[in-house]
Formats: C-alpha cells, structure tokens, sequence
C-alpha cells in the first residue's frame, strides 16, 4: 500500500523530511478496524513527532492522526461496525498513522462519519474536535457554573483548529458568553464567523480588553497556544475559583499566581485515553458521533480552510511547512491518494 513516512527525524525543510514509501497492507485483529482511508488533515502534532521521534532502524514513521474513510475488515472483539461503514477519528499517537492508504485503529475511539459533507470537509475536525470538546466538557466542566464569574468562557488562538471548533460546539451545546482572540484582519473576521460573540487581540494586553467587555471576569480560559506566555495575564483576569486549561507544551509554566483564587489548571491530551486504554476508552467514540450529529443537522460547520491535493509526501511537506509557519486558520486536508 502507498504510505507517507520518515527514516530520519527533523525539520521539514529537508528533501527527506517526507517520502512516499511502500508497505504492506496491515491485517485487522481485536478490537482494531481495517480503513481505507479517504481523506486526512495535518495537525500540530504531525511537525511535533515528525521533528523529535526518531524511527526503529530500518522502520519508517508514518504520522497523521485525523481520517475519514470506510472499513474494509474487522477484529475478531470489534463489534460497532462492519465491512461498508463509513467513519472518522483521530487515531492513537503511539500507533501507525493515517498518512497511508489502509490503517489500523481501535474501533472504541472510532465514530460514525457525518453524511451530510464530503470526506476532506470531514476530515479537518476529530482531532480537534476530540481536545476541544474533552477541554471544555471533560475536563474545564463549562456546564459546572463558577460562582460569581461572568458566564463566558475565553479561547486564546481562537482562529487555530483547535479554537474554530471549540467556539461552535460552545455556541452549538451551551448558553457561554464566547470570547476569542485573533490578530489579523483575516482570523478576526474567521472567529466571527464561526460565532465568538467578543473578538480580542492577543498580542495586546487581555486583562484591559476583558475589562472593556463590561462583563465581568470569566470563570473559564482555554489557551490553545504560547500558554506559558500568557499564564500570568490568564491568572490576573479569570474569576476567582476558575478553571484554566491548556493544551500546548510550555517550556515552562508558573502557577503560583493562580494560588490566591483558588484556580483549577486543567492539561487536556486527546490520545490519552487510546494511550492508556481508560475504562472509558469508548467514549471518543460517543463524542465523535455527536459532533457528526451536530454536523449534519448544520448546527457547527467544517473548519477546513485549506485543500492541498492529494494525500503524496509533496503536498504533506507543504502543509507541515505552513502549520508551522504560524500563518494557518483553521484547518488543511487532502484526499485521496494518487
């Protein structure tokens, strides 16, 4: 089968940083599921492993943890779905990713795909979807008011994946004031669009500009990026007893100003449950079947911004260089491969 891998970590400005590869199709076994994958996107992850995990001699990575596609076989202990059915998910980091013409996933943190939009459309969201919505509902509990905080909820890097969908399922599932920031003309205008009721500029001071607001401070904040840039602005304006959570990984975070109001700081990591396989393992699954619910009734919409092609190592390369470059909003797919 054609896949898209590495035989040498690093930076993605190397020829090699991605190549197309052959390998052998894989073969389904307990609880996994065979796909033929369709269409995938690129997430911050991928430049991450891609940059720091060095391959077993001899074996390449293949990295990608976003599909959509359609079973072709089952494990002998799966028992959700069958041959024919068409599904999305956001796979384990641990395993063998999506950038490959056929992958193995556990069939627990599968979800059925929504029918309603085409397959790359898809493909943008259950990364994504999985940090936002265990952010929000798992582990930050935005439906778990804060006494005596303003009921809103601020998004650092509202314009990210990450932040695009976690705005719609806030707007879509809860009553939350929505407050997200973006810089440029272009990504402020992209929050409003998917529904933030406040726009504010994350490279000016954000205790000043939540105060201009006139509502009150928030008793929660999700930081999706440079967390440790702006944990201390963070502690000055959320409300007493609030929850802060964030996803990104800070060279260093200090948490004492949060010590005087009682703050809760929550670390959200979507592969944990696949990692660990908890006792609620299934319950990414679940998720992503909502969200695919929520996508075909038009309450939230895809965040794909960007289509690059076809799934080859050429169009990965460009799409890995622009996530990296800090300039993406929303979220780059391909489908297919050629």
């Amino acid at each position: 089968m054609k896949a898209i891998g590495y035989y040498e970590a690093g930076s993605i400005d190397r020829d090699e940083a991605l190549i197309d590869i052959e390998l052998d199709t894989p073969s389904a076994s307990g609880h996994d599921l065979l796909v033929k994958v369709e269409a995938v996107s690129v997430n911050p992850v991928d430049g991450k492993v891609r940059q720091n995990r060095a391959p077993s001699e001899g074996q390449a990575v293949v990295l990608g943890w976003d599909a959509v596609g359609e079973v072709v076989a089952v494990g002998e202990s799966a028992s959700r779905f069958s041959p024919g059915d068409r599904v999305w998910y956001a796979g384990d980091i641990s395993r063998a990713g999506t950038n490959s013409e056929f992958h193995l996933v556990d069939e627990r943190i599968v979800g059925h795909a929504p029918k309603s939009v085409p397959a790359a459309q898809a493909a943008a969201l259950p990364l994504t979807t999985l940090t936002a919505f265990e952010m929000l509902f798992d582990r930050l509990r935005v439906t778990d008011p804060v006494p005596g905080a303003a009921p809103a909820v601020l998004i650092i890097g509202g314009a990210g994946g990450v932040g695009s969908i976690a705005i719609q399922l806030l707007r879509a599932l809860t009553d939350l004031t929505v407050i997200a920031t973006a810089s440029r003309p272009e990504t402020q205008a992209w929050v409003k669009t998917l529904g933030a009721h406040h726009v504010i500029d994350h490279h000016q001071p954000l205790s000043a500009q939540i105060e201009a607001l006139d509502i009150g401070r928030p008793g929660f904040v999700f930081s999706t990026t440079h967390s440790g840039q702006y944990a201390e602005q963070v502690a000055d304006l959320i409300a007493p007893q609030g929850r802060f959570g964030l996803i990104d990984d800070p060279e260093s975070l200090n948490v004492m100003p949060f010590k005087t109001k009682a703050a809760s700081i929550h670390w959200e990591l979507m592969f944990t449950r696949a990692l660990f396989t908890t006792p609620d393992i299934d319950r990414q699954g679940r998720i992503l079947d909502k969200v695919a619910a929520l996508l075909d009734t038009a309450r939230i919409q895809s965040t794909a911004t960007e289509t690059f092609g076809t799934i080859n190592a050429s169009n990965l390369k460009r799409a890995h260089a622009l996530l990296e470059s800090g300039k993406a909003k929303g979220k780059i797919v391909l489908e297919g491969f050629a």
